[in-house]
């Protein structure tokens, strides 16, 4: 499965936010330039981190969004999963049969890749970001 650009998005301004400024706001037109993409586009990106309790907002001339206090321990998986909901990332076997093969190594595969993106925590990623700088 290919993950959709809005994912991609999201994981950037995660990032962003974890390097940047995790303990102020920053506004979304800092954001957006940053990874040249539309306000309106990012905004909606960032009301999904929002409602998934991953980044707060703040309305007004000092407002802007920033990381929640628990940021630490979000991981790749938190964030694709408040953009693209809980769903599967292959499709099951062509004949729906629970003793396929095939489907038994596809669903071992997935529950590894998940299991990996659950590990990796933005906090990792950011202190080596700032290590490299």
């Amino acid at each position: 499965m290919k993950y959709s650009k809005a994912t991609n998005y999201a994981l950037h301004t995660m990032l962003y936010l974890a390097v940047h400024t995790p303990e102020k706001h920053i506004g979304v037109h800092q954001l957006a330039e940053y990874q040249k993409v539309s306000t309106t586009y990012l905004s909606k990106i960032l009301t999904k981190l929002v409602k998934a309790g991953m980044v707060e907002s703040i309305s007004g001339a000092n407002g802007g969004y920033k990381l929640k206090h628990n940021w630490e321990s979000v991981s790749f998986l938190d964030i694709i999963q408040a953009i693209e909901g809980p769903v599967s990332m292959f499709d099951y076997c062509i004949s729906h049969d629970p003793n396929c093969l095939i489907q038994k190594v596809i669903c071992s595969a997935e529950e590894k890749m998940l299991d990996e993106l659950k590990d990796q925590k933005i906090a990792d990623i950011a202190k080596q970001m700032k290590v490299a700088d």
